[in-house]
């Protein structure tokens, strides 16, 4: 009699119950509000930072329909508004909810980022502790993600609480989507989809969803077995497999809603003055390449944070092209010969994955990077760190408190890099100029100091920064102004007028900074003896002049 023998896929591999739970609840409270503690403390100074004078003025203190508070009229605005180049309803409203309770205060405002920053450190360690049986590890990649450098700007900007806001809803989808995989049920599906759409609401970075649900499938809740025995590393589960394709099918409903949100994401880049850099294809795939590994090593190395890091455009080089890309490939390379540790393709590609919307393949801004747009993608990169720490650690049994206090070091030495990086925050003179100091040929940042100082009057001090400006970008509006404004203070009337006018016949729509403009150059005519020009600029001067403003009318 032959007897037959069917070989199972072996199940995944659950950790050993001591390396699970080697924290009491009682020291995981602790831990937790030790660690929400630091944060806030870190964080308490933007109590005290007025609001940034870029996008917080369009988001906030110069938009009619946020400051006259939260309302139907407003809610209904919200929904159809592409003000700002986005459709971001959830964002709208929480901004109008600020100006209800606080008014013009940016206190308040400031206060509500620290407090959403911290509600998405405890959702992360949740997410996190719940669908992988760690507690310590989640724990760390919480207080990585609550102390690193990199997530001030995103935080310390008011403009930014759409990132926040958007991570919540991803975060609370994420859980949701767990709690559907133990018992699939519509109800629970809808729960997940209406978490998302929140999420796309707020801001459409959270579009990466449904490709982070099919990593969580593959760990670590386990959904797609291989059939493979897997490290110790992967959490238990008793959920029915699935294949791709059904796990794929099942989140159809998910990449529908992806469709429609990237169509009105689109549409609303295209409303009002969209700023589109004309970089052909392959300038944006090697700044895409370059990026990619400058944000790795960001992670590692979070010094030289700004708030703009200008396109490179077609002064990249071909060598740091070539350096980034070998690093991405040896990176992946590595996660492919260790693929038995799922968390490493997990991390890997929720950090390549997640960044797609924001690399710059579709170019819309004049930055190459940006620090707000690691907010959700370093998470994959945190994943990777901690959990291969602590297996490294365990497999050469290491002293048990050895881990915890390089963890402790590590997190001290980011507490106080990030309470650093907070401080420049508190005057925008203070961050732009600091940008100036990290990042190379900054025109832009030369040119916001510029502008700052001019509206103090600090025509002086305000020259040198027009002046680098208009080395590097000549026909950059507001440095064009810093320099007629100083050839005029100076007495050099006639120096200053091309000036003027080149800033007039540029697109920028400070409307104060125009009326100043026109108003300067009556001024500079009426002196030089041309009354019919300066009368001429008087009366546009005084056609767009702001409430307030001093009267332009030309002497009789």
């Amino acid at each position: 009699m032959v007897s037959t023998r069917v070989q199972l896929p072996e199940p995944v591999q659950s950790p050993p119950k001591a390396a699970r739970f080697t924290l009491p609840a009682k020291s995981i409270l602790v831990l937790g509000l030790a660690l929400l503690a630091g944060t806030a403390l870190v964080y308490l100074q933007v109590h005290r930072h007025p609001f940034f004078n870029m996008d917080d003025q369009g988001y906030v203190y110069e938009n009619p329909n946020v400051t006259s508070g939260l309302s139907w009229s407003t809610v209904a605005w919200a929904f159809t508004t592409f003000d700002d180049n986005n459709w971001h309803p959830v964002t709208w409203m929480s901004h109008a909810l600020d100006s209800q309770f606080f008014h013009l205060s940016p206190a308040g405002p400031h206060d509500v980022n620290v407090v959403l920053h911290l509600i998405n450190v405890v959702l992360l360690f949740w997410v996190l502790w719940k669908a992988t049986g760690y507690a310590g590890r989640s724990l760390m990649v919480a207080a990585l993600f609550a102390l690193h450098p990199i997530n001030v700007e995103s935080v310390a900007w008011i403009a930014e609480r759409k990132t926040m806001l958007s991570m919540l809803f991803f975060l609370l989808a994420l859980g949701a989507y767990r709690g559907y995989a133990y018992k699939p049920g519509k109800a629970r599906y809808i729960l997940v989809a209406l978490l998302f759409v929140l999420g796309l609401m707020a801001k459409p970075q959270a579009i990466t969803l449904p490709f982070v649900l099919l990593l969580w499938d593959y760990w670590p809740l386990g959904r797609l077995r291989l059939g493979s025995r897997e490290s110790g590393s992967v959490s238990q589960t008793d959920m029915p497999s699935r294949s791709l394709y059904q796990l794929v099918k099942e989140k159809i409903p998910l990449f529908v809603i992806c469709l429609i949100d990237a169509y009105v994401t689109m549409k609303a880049q295209k409303v009002g003055r969209p700023v589109y850099w004309p970089f052909t294809f392959r300038v944006r795939l090697e700044n895409t390449i370059v990026s990619y590994a400058r944000y790795v090593q960001k992670m590692f190395w979070p010094l030289k944070l700004a708030p703009m890091y200008l396109h490179p455009g077609n002064s990249i080089r071909l060598w740091q092209v070539f350096v980034a890309l070998i690093f991405l490939l040896g990176a992946s390379a590595l996660v492919v010969v260790l693929w038995r540790r799922r968390y490493l393709a997990v991390g890997w590609l929720w950090f390549l994955g997640t960044m797609v919307p924001m690399i710059g393949l579709l170019q819309v801004g004049r930055q190459s990077m940006a620090d707000r747009y690691a907010y959700l993608p370093f998470v994959g990169l945190f994943i990777m760190l901690c959990w291969s720490a602590a297996d490294w650690a365990q497999a050469r049994h290491l002293p048990a408190a050895l881990l915890p206090a390089l963890s402790l070091v590590v997190l001290a030495s980011l507490a106080v890099l990030t309470y650093r990086q907070v401080g420049y925050w508190a005057d925008p003179v203070q961050i732009w100029t600091h940008t100036t100091q990290v990042t190379d040929q900054n025109w832009f940042a030369n040119g916001q100091v510029c502008i700052l100082m001019l509206n103090k009057g600090e025509i002086d001090r305000s020259v040198p920064y027009c002046v680098t400006a208009l080395a590097i970008n000549q026909e950059y509006p507001v440095a064009n102004l810093g320099v007629a404004m100083y050839e005029h203070e100076t007495g050099h009337l006639r120096e200053s007028i091309p000036y003027y006018e080149k800033y007039l016949a540029s697109s920028d729509g400070d409307k104060e900074l125009r009326y100043r403009a026109l108003a300067n150059l009556g001024h500079v005519y009426r002196r030089l003896g041309d009354t019919d020009r300066a009368r001429q600029y008087f009366e546009a001067a005084a056609r767009v002049a702001p409430p307030g403003s001093p009267a332009t009318t030309f002497p009789k």
